[in-house]
């Protein structure tokens, strides 16, 4: 039977089953979008390809279904006019700024993953924070064994996190990373030189936390542990908007812009991977929009006789008519 015979079979099979799904395809319990942060340069200026403010990134977004992956990326990050300092904007170095907009933009993104980024006192580090912690307000005493540092001052207003959610958690409570940390490492060594981006992760024993610095007591140990702590509380499978993957990764301050971006991209690869693992599509939705329809058909039918290799359904390296049945 020739090929065209065979799929006029199948497509007068599936018309029935094509209608159904556009009516019936569903949801899951989790988006495709995942946030990134960044604070001072160059953390800001990586990401800013992945922003959908024309203002800040006035080239375009590109982080709707990035890649073709089936993820959509979205950005949000500060700009600094006059140099360092608190910046103006989304996530301004400012604890109680950056206490409103985490809960306004998780609330508008829905995560399935974050990476938040800052700028590390490496040179060209990609460092992964393998814990973040709660710092201690001043006033507060630190726990029975614990030797918890105090949060370092924002620029003025209320200078602690003292007024927001994060005091009410305990003293020193830890949270770890669930980022693909080694899976990241290993990919961004192998892009580049130690000299242009040099990735690893930060030592750390959990028998003896006081010898770590849990990304330090200023914004980026705290928005790090914003992250964190959003996966703890929606990493269940019953989550309302299920959140598979968080942690923070320091970036060197005088990583090369270019670099750095590429570095980013490669991390967002891996963490792709790593969430598809957890939370994979629905084989029938090719197109990966999140619902099964038949416009999954179609696209699906065009993958075929384009013979691309996403039209490979059963995997054995040939597009032919075995991957319709």
């Amino acid at each position: 039977m020739s090929r065209a015979i065979r799929v006029g079979f199948f497509v007068r099979g599936v018309a029935a089953v094509a209608a159904s799904l556009a009516v019936t395809g569903a949801m899951a319990d989790n988006t495709r979008n995942i946030m990134i942060t960044g604070y001072w340069p160059p953390t800001n200026e990586m990401l800013r390809p992945f922003s959908a403010n024309l203002s800040q990134n006035p080239g375009g977004w590109v982080g709707q279904n990035w890649e073709g992956l089936g993820y959509n990326v979205h950005a949000f990050f500060p700009e600094f006019p006059q140099g360092l300092g608190r910046g103006v904007g989304d996530f301004e170095v400012d604890y109680q700024d950056t206490a409103t907009d985490w809960a306004r933009l998780v609330a508008e993104v829905r995560p399935v993953a974050i990476i938040t980024f800052s700028r590390a006192n490496t040179a060209r580090g990609w460092e992964m924070e393998p814990a973040l912690q709660r710092f201690r307000l001043p006033g507060e005493v630190n726990p029975p064994g614990r030797s918890v540092p105090v949060y370092t001052q924002d620029y003025f207003g209320v200078r602690y996190p003292s007024d927001v959610p994060i005091a009410a958690e305990p003293i020193g409570a830890i949270r770890d990373s669930s980022l693909p940390m080694q899976e990241i490492v290993d990919a961004v060594d192998l892009a580049f030189d130690d000299s242009q981006i040099d990735p690893f992760i930060a030592l750390y024993d959990p028998q003896n936390p006081n010898a770590f610095d849990f990304g330090g007591g200023f914004l980026s140990g705290y928005i790090g542990y914003l992250g964190v702590w959003h996966y703890d509380l929606n990493n269940a499978p019953d989550a309302t908007w299920r959140c598979v993957a968080s942690g923070h990764v320091h970036v060197g301050m005088s990583a090369n812009v270019g670099f750095a971006t590429v570095a980013t991209e490669i991390t967002l690869r891996e963490l792709i991977d790593h969430v598809t693992k957890i939370v994979p599509f629905c084989a029938a939705d090719f197109n990966r929009d999140e619902v099964a329809n038949s416009q999954d058909f179609f696209a699906y039918l065009t993958a075929f006789f384009t013979a691309e290799p996403a039209a490979d359904f059963d995997g054995d390296g040939v597009v032919n008519s075995q991957d319709f049945f």
